[in-house]
């Protein structure tokens, strides 16, 4: 497996309109947004990074909306995702729209959003499926330094391994927009075929417990319930005694 960070600097596109279709992806990863969107609850959502900035969010209760970027206009707090400027656990929910596919440090950007997310906060992943016919553009000779060929595209079960290391529970996972140059995404193709869709979408929640007990937990249970037990028949053996 290829490692996460990377020496390159990336630039990231500045607006979906700096790629080809890029507005027809806008669009459409605002619409397969909405469902999640509408169950989020909070006080506090980050936008991070300048594509997350344009995604429509008006449908997410959570009133205080921050776009975090390093620059653009759309960007509200002028900060580097590698070090964002707010205290740990102070946050609710994280939108990175595209934002691992132009870092050279992926690993650090989600370790920097689970230092500022609270206990069970919500974290929204999106990128673009190497495996689909627009990953299948960066083997086009000359394509690799154009958007968003030139940017990294992670699989799914990549972004799963990165998310339980840090204890996450991936709530929602998808694929869509099967052909990218389709403003449609092409419906017919997308429904009977979604694992090769362009686009990705993962929603998971951060967890501070262990979701299963422990087997030396389920054994010590059983061992005091077993005493308890064996205590209450001396007991009664005893009162049958004294009442003879």
């Amino acid at each position: 497996m290829k490692p996460a960070k990377s020496r390159k600097s990336l630039a990231a596109p500045l607006s979906w309109r700096d790629m080809p279709w890029g507005e027809s992806f806008r669009d459409a990863l605002s619409h397969h947004l909405q469902p999640c969107l509408g169950k989020l609850y909070g006080f506090h959502l980050l936008k991070i990074g300048n594509l997350s900035a344009e995604i429509d969010t008006q449908n997410c209760a959570i009133s205080h909306q921050v776009s975090v970027g390093e620059t653009g206009q759309g960007v509200q707090v002028i900060a580097d995702p590698l070090h964002l400027p707010f205290e740990a656990k102070s946050v609710d929910a994280c939108l990175l729209a595209h934002t691992l596919s132009w870092s050279h440090d992926p690993h650090r950007i989600l370790r920097e959003v689970d230092r500022v997310l609270i206990d069970d906060g919500w974290v929204i992943l999106t990128g673009f499926n190497p495996l689909s016919l627009l990953g299948m553009g960066k083997l086009i000779p000359g394509l690799h330094r154009r958007a968003p060929w030139n940017g990294r595209m992670f699989s799914q079960m990549r972004l799963l391994d990165w998310l339980s290391l840090l204890n996450y529970e991936v709530v929602y996972r998808s694929r869509f927009q099967v052909v990218p140059w389709n403003r449609q995404g092409g419906k017919v193709i997308s429904a009977h075929v979604p694992a090769l869709g362009c686009i990705n979408i993962m929603v998971a929640r951060k967890r501070t417990l262990p979701l299963t007990m422990t087997p030396a937990k389920k054994r010590t249970g059983q061992v005091k319930l077993r005493a308890t037990v064996n205590a209450a028949r001396q007991l009664r053996k005893l009162d049958d005694q004294d009442s003879g």
